[in-house]
């Protein structure tokens, strides 16, 4: 997920035995007199040939698609695959370049997300924001406030170290430096939720399981970052967001010099389990210079209490009672709102970096704003209709909490493709499309390293230990856009992201042969 601060072919040519051999450029070049008789025959010929590819027959893949499924030992039939034009209205070209069991519902992983930031864009809109009010019950005076403060969470996706900090900043700058009563958090824009980190595969620490929350705080996550000190005795270790009354080292020592920085993480022997106490046993390589480290914290439902408490005490805020649940009275209205970064942006981090409790903000969002309460149930629903209303009955996806991370959504490839076509005519494709990874160049793709379709490609990603997928678009140099899906659901599926890689080179060169005139 990364520290919290703001901060993905198809149709085939003839055999070469069947296509023309007489270079393009030489319709450019005039023919000698030697060549007249014959020439003009020879250059009407490479003038009009069309070099179009033609679909891939059935049960047929890319030989390159072939052979990396092969070396990952998965079965073809664990594939299934569409590549198809991004426009067929505008460019009249509807029958897809490949079409590999394109029908057959998978689990896509993370490219569940597709459908999410799509429906958030065109139900909420891009300039969508959320709102954090903060209600002042009391009277204000002198420095003191002599009553309550709510903070009321309506689901913002962000609202990182930076913002919180920004947060109670405002508090004091409109004259509240001590607080007699309690500060109370209020969560209930979202309905509640059983779900616990460790649900999904056991990994209770990994930031990636941090569940949902109206009042979602840094990701319910702690940064360490590590800078060794010039000293050469010891690395410095600094927390955000500070946490109150847990206890958090300052310093580990350093390792012994020539090491290599290698698993830094496994060297420093951390143990998280104790919610009052972060402790590093082992040691820092100076070698690796300064790091930043993001793990869960421990114990999720008093992580937003201990982040407030911790970073008023940070700002020297004084309070008398303790924070702690609560709601805000009906009829008070905010002192002020803290406001996230529209949808827009919001969706970059969701897509290019995959961050699945962002996503399932979003997700719960869409029911919030629908019908006042956010819950999984509800917004199912929602998107339900609105996949109806756009798509159709045809190919509605099995929806779970909207950020793949799942191991019951499923969807088809040709409905992945029909909700990509019918976004690239839509007024949303813009942003849609900024916030998908480009292959070769940031995101979760940033260490794609293909020659052929470097820069060509924006392109969703999505792996689980039985799932592996892409889909976005492709450019080719010829200016064709296409549609490319491919999921691959196999033990071995993450071994075969080379085959998808393939795939997607291949779309790169067959959409630009099939575009020449």
């Amino acid at each position: 997920m990364g520290r919290p601060n703001s901060n993905g072919r198809l149709s085939g040519l003839a055999p070469d035995n069947q296509r023309m051999t007489v270079p393009f450029t030489a319709c450019h070049k005039p023919l000698g007199p030697c060549l007249q008789r014959v020439g003009a025959l020879l250059f009407a010929m490479a003038c009009h040939a069309t070099s179009s590819a033609a679909p891939l027959p059935a049960n047929t893949l890319p030989p390159e698609v072939e052979a990396q499924l092969a070396r990952a030992r998965v079965p073809r039939e664990a594939l299934a695959a569409i590549v198809v034009d991004a426009a067929p209205g505008a460019t009249g070209k509807a029958t897809p370049l490949l079409a590999w069991q394109p029908g057959v519902a998978m689990n896509p992983a993370s490219v569940m997300k597709l459908v999410t930031t799509y429906a958030g864009l065109e139900l909420l809109g891009p300039a969508y924001t959320w709102a954090t009010p903060v209600f002042v019950d009391g009277i204000i005076d002198n420095g003191v406030l002599k009553g309550n403060l709510i903070i009321q969470g309506r689901g913002d996706p962000k609202l990182v170290v930076e913002r919180l900090w920004l947060l109670m900043r405002r508090l004091q700058s409109l004259g509240i430096h001590s607080i007699t009563g309690d500060i109370l958090l209020d969560r209930s824009a979202f309905a509640p939720g059983n779900q616990n980190a460790a649900d999904f595969d056991g990994e209770a620490l990994r930031p990636y399981n941090a569940a949902p929350d109206a009042l979602l705080i840094n990701f319910k996550s702690v940064v360490m970052t590590f800078n060794p000190n010039p000293s050469g005795t010891v690395a410095s270790v600094s927390f955000e967001p500070p946490l109150a009354n847990v206890q958090l080292p300052t310093s580990v020592a350093l390792s012994a010099p020539g090491s290599g920085c290698g698993d830094y993480r496994a060297g420093l022997k951390a143990d998280f389990s104790d919610p009052f106490r972060i402790s590093l046993k082992g040691a820092y390589p100076a070698s690796c210079g300064e790091k930043t480290w993001a793990v869960a914290y421990a114990d999720p439902a008093s992580y937003a209490e201990r982040a407030v408490l911790g970073m008023w005490q940070e700002l020297g805020g004084k309070l008398g009672g303790r924070v702690k649940e609560g709601r805000a009275p009906a009829g008070l209205k905010p002192m002020f709102e803290a406001t996230s970064p529209p949808l827009a942006d919001v969706i970059k981090d969701i897509n290019k970096y995959s961050n699945n409790v962002m996503a399932q903000q979003l997700f719960l969002t869409l029911s919030l704003n629908a019908v006042g309460t956010g819950s999984a149930d509800a917004s199912r629903d929602v998107v339900r209709r609105w996949w109806r209303d756009r798509l159709g009955e045809q190919d509605m996806p099995t929806l779970d909490n909207g950020s793949g991370l799942s191991r019951s959504e499923r969807v088809t490839p040709q409905g992945l493709a029909r909700l990509l076509q019918t976004a690239f005519v839509s007024g949303a494709m813009p942003e849609l499309m900024a916030s998908l990874p480009i292959t070769g160049v940031d995101g979760t793709l940033r260490k794609n390293k293909s020659q052929v379709s470097q820069g060509w490609a924006h392109l969703k990603s999505g792996t689980l230990k039985d799932s592996t997928a892409l889909a976005g678009y492709v450019h080719t140099p010829s200016g064709r856009r296409l549609v490319v899906v491919a999921i691959i659901n196999h033990p071995n599926a993450p071994a075969a992201r080379p085959a998808l890689d393939a795939l997607v080179d291949w779309a790169v060169k067959e959409g630009r042969e099939a575009a020449k005139p």
